[in-house]
């Protein structure tokens, strides 16, 4: 399945080494921080409550260690290439295993390649994490272009549709003449979009969340039950919070200039980490602290949040997804209705619900994730 290195002429070896004068910076900034006047009560009824940010800017400046993280992050290869001009930064990893199946991980938003640090040891060295040499992974780790590393973005039009040809690109450059992919959130919309790609020697693909709403349709409900109506409760009570999607769908430029130039303004905006303060999440306050601080230092957050923009500005007619499908359901995140995921892709063949994690399970159920990748790719042998 693979014949080139990741050191060839096209690929060269990358290191995450941040100046020690951009984490003076980061200190200096949150020294001076200025908090809104709180909201009565500050509580998370209004956005980002004072006494979180307050908190947790006392555990960025006095705890937290951006050294230690970045120590881990360089535990694993990373990887920098130029793909139709655009540079694209990534982990591989292959496994010891012969025959070990390439896996493409595709992270979320907000999020990074961060989210997957946990899993890439027990995917590509099953035997040494409770598995066996038949769950084999190769893992491929890209940031998606205008995130992390993958910077600058050099042009317009980045939906996950290019995404998706672009990260097939790069396993084909790695010498992955066949795949299959994973991911969250927007690494969902990337994986589904590959299987609308379904290139030659996509194996399938696996995701958190399936995106499928009602048509408008009343047929759909004819047999929906109180599981159906709970997972539709959930997505009115997220558009009810989400209010960056229609943001960064209309004015992603404006919101970037002040989460571009206060770390605890960036911090805020990112309140999906938190579930919006619904008590759900169990995403650390490192692992948050990591994702944000890497979003700080590369200067990210208008790339990322243009994404929005393209998808909503696309014009894209909907299509059906035909390759192979798994989907995990985490019981705090977002709820796939089967039914209506069946519509839109008709080769579902893998279908898990757990009973904790949510938006970010691959940082805090990674065994899980793993486990139901291994059940999954196995399953299509």
């Amino acid at each position: 399945m693979n014949n080139n290195d990741s050191t060839s002429a096209d690929i060269r070896p990358f290191k995450i080494d941040i100046a020690q004068a951009d984490l003076d910076d980061l200190l200096a900034r949150l020294a001076n921080t200025r908090l809104p006047q709180p909201a009565p009560g500050d509580d998370w009824d209004l956005g980002t409550p004072n006494h979180y940010l307050r908190e947790m800017v006392d555990r960025w400046q006095n705890e937290f260690d951006w050294r230690e993280q970045e120590a881990r992050m360089n535990e694993f290869p990373h990887y920098l290439t130029e793909i139709d001009g655009q540079t694209v930064h990534f982990i591989h990893v292959r496994s010891a295993v012969e025959g070990a199946t390439p896996l493409l991980l595709a992270h979320s938003y907000p999020g990074s390649f961060v989210d997957f640090l946990d899993m890439i040891g027990p995917l590509t060295d099953p035997v040494a994490h409770g598995g066996s040499a038949d769950d084999a992974f190769s893992v491929v780790v890209p940031s998606i272009p205008g995130f992390g590393f993958s910077t600058p973005l050099v042009d317009r039009g980045w939906t996950m549709a290019r995404v998706a040809r672009t990260f097939d690109k790069l396993m084909r450059r790695l010498g992955y003449s066949s795949y299959g992919s994973h991911g969250s959130d927007g690494g969902a919309m990337i994986s589904r979009e590959l299987g609308l790609l379904n290139p030659p020697g996509f194996l399938g693909l696996h995701v958190l969340q399936l995106f499928s709403f009602p048509s408008g349709d009343p047929t759909e409900f004819e047999n929906f039950g109180p599981a159906e109506y709970a997972a539709l409760e959930h997505m009115q009570w997220f558009q009810s919070v989400g209010g960056y999607n229609a943001i960064n769908a209309s004015r992603p430029q404006t919101v970037a200039v002040g989460i571009s130039d206060s770390p605890v303004g960036q911090l805020a905006w990112n309140e999906l980490f938190n579930s919006f303060g619904n008590g759900t999440s169990l995403v650390t306050p490192d692992q948050i602290l990591t994702e944000v601080s890497l979003y700080w230092f590369t200067n990210t957050s208008a790339n990322a949040g243009r994404y929005h923009y393209e998808e909503a500005h696309a014009g894209t007619e909907p299509a059906v997804n035909t390759a192979p499908t798994g989907v995990a359901v985490f019981a705090d995140d977002f709820k796939t209705i089967r039914s209506l995921a069946a519509r839109d892709n008709t080769n579902i063949v893998h279908w898990s619900n757990f009973e904790t994690g949510g938006h970010y399970a691959s940082l805090e159920r990674p065994e899980d994730v793993v486990a139901d990748l291994r059940t999954f790719f196995a399953s299509l042998r």
